[in-house]
C-alpha cells in the first residue's frame, strides 16, 4: 500500500512519520513544490 503526502512542511512530515510508525510496510511518498522541506533532527 502507498500513502502520498502533498506538502513537505511540518504537518506533512508529521503525517508521513505517523503513517510509517503505524504501518512500517507502507510506502510513503512526499511531494513538495518548493526547494526546501521542513525537518527536525
Amino acid at each position: 500500500m502507498r500513502v502520498v503526502v502533498i506538502g513537505g512542511d511540518a504537518a506533512g512530515g508529521s503525517v508521513a512519520a505517523n503513517a510509517k510508525r503505524t504501518n512500517p510496510a507502507l510506502e510513503v511518498v512526499m511531494f513538495e513544490r518548493g526547494d526546501w522541506t521542513s525537518y527536525s533532527a
